[in-house]
């Protein structure tokens, strides 16, 4: 699932620190991009809605590092197919009964015939109207954008320091 996402523009000391010494400086900022990851996957998993199952919840984490020329490349996600539409909302559509029967029992505590009722009435206002977004990645990331910078900047700092620290 591909969603928000920020970059980060470095001043000249850093670009200057990074083409003196590229791997110190992409070290560097690995390490404030797993940091910065961290805190993006709480900030998310504390906004996702859950059944009581916890399984979205559970399968939101922070996903290796990439490093690629000079970019490092870090993300927060899940491999669920039902991500997007939590995330995003969706159009009309009949769901499965079977989750929305699981979802009614977990949340609502209705089971037997009483419960399958409620699933098919649940069912069909999807139908009709489709779901609403939780907007979980897209408002965490809003949340942390500033700490998430600070974390960066603090890491492009310590490279710079690292780099100058070895000429000197």
């Amino acid at each position: 699932m591909s969603g928000p996402a920020f970059g980060l523009d470095f001043d000249a000391r850093a670009r200057a620190a990074l083409d003196a010494a590229p791997a110190v400086f992409l070290r560097e900022l690995a390490v404030g991009v797993l940091e910065g990851q961290l805190l993006l996957e709480r900030e998310v998993r504390e906004r996702t809605p859950t059944s009581g199952a916890g399984t979205l919840r559970d399968s939101i984490g922070a996903l290796p590092i990439e490093l690629s020329g000079e970019r490092v490349v870090g993300a927060v996600g899940t491999s669920l197919a039902y991500a997007e539409p939590v995330e995003v909302g969706s159009r009309p559509h009949v769901p499965p009964l079977e989750p929305l029967a699981d979802w009614v029992r977990r949340k609502l505590g209705k089971t037997g015939e009483e419960g399958d009722a409620v699933a098919n009435a649940i069912r069909w206002a999807i139908a009709k109207r489709g779901t609403k977004g939780a907007f979980m990645f897209r408002d965490a990331l809003a949340a942390v954008q500033p700490q998430l910078e600070s974390i960066l900047a603090a890491a492009a700092q310590r490279a710079i320091h690292r780099v100058g620290g070895a000429a000197s």
